[in-house]
This record gives C-alpha cells, structure tokens and sequence, in this order.
C-alpha cells in the first residue's frame, strides 16, 4: 500500500471519528466525550486534607480526593467519625459546603465544634430510613453545591421492609441490594459535581472461618467495588498522663487506593477532646525525615533547643504555630506531597434529571 492510500484510509478514519464525536455530542451534549489531551479534562487530582500529616502522605496525592467514593471502617472507638468530622473541618477551612448524614443518630455536636468543625454552616440530617437517607444523600450530590457528604454509617442505614417489619424477620440481602442501587446511580454524579462522599463502616465477623481474616464490612460488596479509597482504622494503645488515660494510639492503612500506591499506613495520636494531634504529628516524622533532631529525650530544630519530651514539645509547638506550619511544608516537601486543595470553585450545576429544581 502506497503513502497516498495509506493518508486517504487515515483520513477518511479521522473524518467518521469527527463525524462520530459530533453526533455523540448533539445526542448527548458537549463534554460526554473528549480527549485525553484537550484541556477540558482535568489530569490534577484535587484532594482535601485528612487532618493528619501522616495519612496525607500515606495516601499519596496529600489528602483524599473530591469527586470520589470513600470508605473508612474499623471497629468500635476506634476514631472513625473523628477523622471524618477533621476532613469537614479541613474542608470547611478552604470554603467547602459539608453534609453530615447521622444515621446512627448519635452524632456529639460539642466535640465536632471542639475539631473545628462550623457547626452554623454543617447540613445535619438524622433520616429514618436507608432509603431516606440515600435519596437525601443523592439529591444533595446532584445539587452541585455540596463539596463533602459523610454518611456514619452504613450499618445503620436500615432498609423500610425491615424497619416495618417484625423483629426476627429474615430479610437476607436487602441492605446489599440497596447499597448497590444507590451507587450505581450515585457514582456518576459525584464524579460529574466534584463531591465527595465518604461512607463511615463497623466491622462483622463470618462465621465459620477457618483460616484467612475472618472480619468484613457491612451492606455486601458494592461499596468495596465502587470505592476509589478504603481506610482501615484501629486503636493500637492508650496514650496516658500519669494514670489517666488521655488519648488512643491510632493506625490506618490504605486497604485500597485508585489516585496513588495503596497499602502505605500511619500512626498518630487522637487526644481525647482535642482529635488528632497534629502536633504529634509533625515531631514524629521531622524527626523521621531528619528535620527535627533529637538527642536522648531533648528535639532541636535548625540548632534551637524546642523541648524536652514529646509532651513539651508539642505544648512549644501549639503557641508557636508559625515553626509548626513550617516543619509541616517541610516534611511535606520531603516527602513529595503538597496539598493542592485550592479554593473552592464551582460551575453552575447543569439540569440533572430528577435533580430538585432550584428555588
């Protein structure tokens, strides 16, 4: 074949694929289908911080990412809803609209202001239904003016059939088959609206479970699948002062990561009343990248004496929080991680159907 039936046979092949592209975009509107390379896509990954330095890293792109599906799970007391109450404080904090989805009904309003979270600007709802709460859920995200929704948890969204039912009544699947409806309608409209919604899930056990891991999560598979982000969270010690117990020893691993390398993990502290110590933080890994130094009990910083014992210095570190902020951008800097959650910036939503008109 010559070169001028090869460039015939290329272009006649570029003309059906423009011809292709512009009936593609008639029937179903301008965007639904573009090139990788055109700037209309957009190759950055925007995240928002965690609240902790540690999982940021571990997470790799400096945060969670906007747009997504994400799962936090662990058994009881083991700082679930913390993280996710410092993730609406820390996108509160860059002018973010955040939901919280309570369908445990027991969310404590006094220690999410304690986070830091704005209590007067947070969307509270506390359905009745599994049912309700994914509609509610659902019309939140197509709105296009929702950044953050957290629903605490997936345990506790209870399909109607069983609600009016009898106890002892066997209902098997029905929370699964629920679970995976609401995402297959959800998942392209959080993508579409640049929201994210994170699923807050305890623990079971399987019965019968000879060898392997016999723990799993509630509501079946779907939301293992449709996740771009699964955080397993355990309480690994007590932190004490004297004897009182003031705090937890935390780790989380990423389980599952679609934006960056999964199965990196951290530690940090939660203090009781206060969340995760940032502080904390900060000490343990300056030290670990070689920022802050530490001879015996004492830590320096670029030759300066900052204290003696963790306690100390993370006490100088909180009424210096100009030295504090300047670790953190150094740590980060180490370790190749910049948070890149600029402000908010949001297009006119486009008219979804079934979305609720706007009043």
């Amino acid at each position: 074949m010559d070169d001028k039936t090869t460039k015939a046979a290329a272009a006649e092949r570029a003309k059906a694929l423009s011809a292709a592209l512009s009936q593609i975009e008639k029937q179903f509107g301008k965007g639904s289908v573009m090139r990788y390379g055109d700037n209309q896509v957009e190759h950055d990954i925007q995240v928002v911080s965690t609240g902790s330095l540690g999982l940021d890293i571990a997470l790799g792109v400096g945060g969670l990412p906007r747009g997504r599906v994400v799962e936090v799970y662990g058994p009881e007391s083991s700082g679930k809803t913390t993280l996710t109450l410092q993730v609406i404080a820390e996108m509160q904090k860059i002018g973010g609209t955040c939901a919280f989805i309570d369908a445990e009904h027991a969310l404590d309003v006094q220690y999410a202001a304690k986070l830091g979270v704005n209590l007067s600007d947070l969307l509270i709802s506390q359905p009745d239904t599994g049912e309700q709460a994914l509609e509610i859920t659902d019309a939140l995200v197509r709105s296009g003016s929702v950044d953050l929704i957290v629903i605490d948890s997936v345990a506790a969204l209870v399909p109607k059939a069983e609600i009016e039912g009898d106890m002892g009544d066997s209902l098997p699947g029905l929370q699964a088959r629920l679970m995976s409806q609401a995402l297959r309608k959800l998942t392209a409209t959080i993508k579409r609206t640049n929201c994210m919604v994170i699923f807050i899930n305890q623990i079971r056990m399987k019965i019968g479970v000879m060898f392997g891991n016999p723990e799993t999560t509630t509501g079946g598979n779907a939301l293992k699948f449709y996740s771009s982000v699964r955080l397993d969270i355990r309480r690994i010690g007590s932190i004490k002062k004297g004897d009182e117990v003031v705090g937890n020893e935390t780790r989380v691993k990423v389980v599952k990561n679609k934006v960056a390398p999964p199965f990196k993990q951290a530690e940090f502290d939660i203090m009781y009343g206060g969340g995760i110590s940032r502080e904390g933080e900060i000490i343990d890994l300056g030290v670990q990248a070689n920022i802050v130094d530490k001879a015996g009990a004492w830590f320096s910083y670029q030759g300066t004496r900052i204290g003696q014992g963790k306690d100390n210095v993370r006490e100088y570190l909180k009424e210096h929080s100009d030295m504090a902020f300047e670790i953190e951008n150094r740590v980060r800097e180490h370790f190749g991680v910049t948070a890149r959650a600029a402000g908010v910036v949001r297009q006119a939503p486009q008219a979804d159907e079934g979305a609720p008109d706007a009043e």
